[in-house]
């Protein structure tokens, strides 16, 4: 390669994708890279010769190096392909939730700052709703591609190509270029786009010290999460194999563990709990599922080690760090995140960055051994940029305590973000979309704890004097503004929002006085919310 490498940082043969791909296809070309849903294996050769077609397929469509490429698309093989094609060529990789509507969807479009889309065919009509700032092109997978007002819309054959030549860089790609942007959840603005390195996304994908080639990754979780991508990456680095499945699903889980071989897994929030709720059967411990990343770490944790024999570990990650903080095997320490990795810096600082004692609460930062093993800033925000990354080190925005032993403990999250099962959740952004309601004068959202685990959302509204409020008309009038996770579940009707001097609203109370008499709840009303499903065959 032409520049040098810090010997601190992984070469570009371990963590650049591309360099990757060539290197297992080289190897072992003939073993599986890839499980889809519906029976589609590639192996590493075939998993190479898909990434450079795509890449030459967006050549000609005028991608360059560097250049950002928005992807709208769920799990699945062509967005795989999408994913390393992109990266094949150096591009950049901006993945989209699926739920993206309305403001949101215009927001993370303008972000993106991408000219090219690939998107669903059940998305694409979408974009006629929202401006598009600088987006002008977008290509349309998954079936019939229709009009919309102000872009370029081609049909899928626009993504197909036979050209199995590697397509010429400008430049070597270097750990430090950008592979992905992901957005996360805003906290006292709107969603944040994550800047993310090969060498971050390596970082975090190596992490885990129980991965090896060997092991076959169920990939659960969508590929717009660092949760979908950091599995894909980890076998990729490892030379071993993914199942992408659409979703996490309770029924069909111990089956395609079996029908697999799947070896690993992550967990989050109430899955694991949802199978430990299935009855006992005689074949518990008769599968392959050796580990499981389980989060957060919760009395249901050692109740799955002890009836399906797998091995817990757990973790504390976001989007922008590089898990910091790991478990050994089967830790016993409940509600801990585990304890700082080799090559990564954690601290617990009050409001001046001064480390705090021992038990006492205050935010997590972060900082690396290794160049550009974190994220390196938010897309067009540099304001947001050089508030997380003050004093040399990345301010997590999350609350967290140590123990004597050195166990961290995850508390709270000091930022409003809300967290509702294994989404991320800005209360700004279910604000912004309350407020637009003609009867809401103030609004404010905020978590209520679950019955099950992790936060349901509460909209807490003042009301315009006079009018006329029915709480299951703010939920229709919602739903085609937002994303399904983001709908509050609880209503809650005030005279005024509690305020500071400085007039801001005092969260802190409205939590406390959650669910107090005459709260209303969608789910009681009998008014369900749930995921729209994406790329699934109509009768």
């Amino acid at each position: 390669m032409a520049y040098n490498i810090d010997p601190r940082m992984p070469a570009p043969e371990a963590c650049v994708q591309r360099y990757m791909l060539e290197r297992w296809a080289a190897e072992q070309p003939d073993k599986i890279f890839a499980i889809f849903a519906d029976g589609e294996q590639w192996t590493y050769r075939e998993t190479l010769r898909q990434a450079i077609c795509t890449a030459n397929a967006l050549r000609d469509l005028g991608v360059k190096q560097g250049e950002r490429v928005m992807c709208w698309l769920p799990n699945g093989a062509e967005c795989l392909r999408v994913w390393m094609g992109l990266n094949y060529l150096g591009a950049v990789f901006v993945p989209l939730n699926l739920s993206y509507r309305g403001n949101l969807l215009r927001h993370a479009v303008k972000l993106s700052e991408a000219r090219l889309g690939i998107v669903h065919a059940d998305l694409h009509q979408r974009l006629g709703e929202v401006e598009l700032g600088p987006l002008q092109e977008i290509v349309v997978l998954g079936g019939k591609a229709q009009a919309v007002a102000g872009l370029s819309v081609r049909s899928s054959d626009a993504m197909q190509s036979e050209n199995e030549t590697p397509p010429d860089l400008e430049r070597p790609i270097a750990p430090w270029d950008m592979q992905s942007i992901i957005f996360t959840s805003g906290t006292t603005g709107p969603s944040k786009g994550v800047m993310s390195s090969y060498c971050h996304l390596y970082s975090m994908a190596a992490a885990a010290p129980f991965l090896d080639e060997n092991d076959r990754y169920m990939v659960n979780l969508p590929m717009f999460h660092s949760g979908g991508v950091m599995p894909v990456t980890a076998m990729l680095v490892h030379g071993g194999s993914i199942v992408m499945v659409d979703a996490f699903d309770t029924d069909s889980f111990w089956p395609t563990v079996r029908r697999h071989g799947i070896t690993t897994v992550i967990l989050l929030g109430v899955m694991g709990g949802f199978l430990l709720k299935r009855p006992p059967l005689g074949d518990d411990k008769d599968h392959t599922l050796r580990t499981c990343t389980y989060v957060p770490l919760n009395d249901t944790a050692p109740q799955f080690h002890e009836r399906f024999g797998t091995d817990i570990h757990t973790h504390f990650n976001m989007t922008e760090i590089c898990m910091p903080i790991v478990s050994e095997p089967n830790p016993t320490a409940l509600g801990s995140a585990g304890r700082p990795r080799a090559g990564v810096e954690v601290r617990i600082v009050d409001e001046n960055d001064c480390e705090v004692p021992v038990g006492q609460v205050g935010e997590m930062v972060v900082r690396t051994d290794c160049p550009w093993a974190l994220n390196h800033g938010y897309a067009a925000n540099p304001e947001a940029t050089a508030a997380a990354w003050r004093n040399g080190w990345f301010h997590t925005g999350d609350g967290f305590r140590r123990d004597e032993a050195g166990n961290y403990f995850f508390v709270d999250r000091l930022k409003d973000a809300i967290r509702r099962r294994g989404e991320n959740i800005s209360s700004f952004e279910v604000e912004s979309e309350v407020l637009a309601h003609p009867a809401v004068k103030e609004a404010a959202a905020v978590a209520v704890k679950s019955e099950i685990a992790e936060d349901e959302v509460m909209a807490v509204v003042a009301l315009k004097e006079g009018v006329d409020f029915d709480p299951a008309e703010l939920i229709e009038f919602l739903r085609p503004r937002m994303a399904h996770f983001m709908i509050p579940r609880y209503v809650r009707i005030v005279d005024a929002l509690p305020r500071t001097p400085t007039s801001k609203v005092e969260k802190v109370k409205l939590r406390q006085d959650a669910l107090t008499a005459g709260v209303w709840d969608r789910e009681q009303a009998g008014i369900t919310v749930k995921r729209e499903k994406i790329g699934q065959k109509r009768a």
